[in-house]
């Protein structure tokens, strides 16, 4: 069975790299450029792990992330927090995510990421 990956990422060149990346890699993919379309998404399945972009138009990414983990129905799901601003690495593990990328990002290094926390 495939794995299931949420990307949330408003911004579309990225959002479709990690796509293009992904599905190359053999994931099932799920995309969402805001926060209100990632919450409608949910309620139809949840993914086996999140991607999660900082600076979102309707939201940001380290709260998404916090409320994900202190949710009792997505907070064992891993989420790779990612941002170009070096301040938000450490908000990223104060919100509990299992991992935060760097932007601009290496792609080998995001797939490593991702096999790393869905073999738990």
């Amino acid at each position: 069975m495939k794995k299931r990956i949420h990307v949330l990422e408003d911004d579309q060149d990225i959002r479709y790299i990690i796509e293009f990346l992904l599905k190359d890699e053999g994931y099932e993919l799920q995309l969402s450029s805001t926060f209100a379309e990632l919450k409608s998404k949910l309620n139809d399945a949840l993914p086996d792990l999140f991607i999660i972009d900082v600076m979102l138009p309707d939201g940001n990414g380290i709260e998404i992330c916090d409320d994900l983990k202190t949710d009792m129905f997505t907070k064992h799901i891993p989420v790779i927090v990612m941002s170009a601003n070096p301040e938000s690495k450490e908000k990223s593990v104060t919100a509990q995510a299992d991992a935060y990328i760097s932007k601009p990002f290496d792609l080998d290094y995001v797939v490593k990421r991702i096999e790393r926390l869905l073999v738990k």
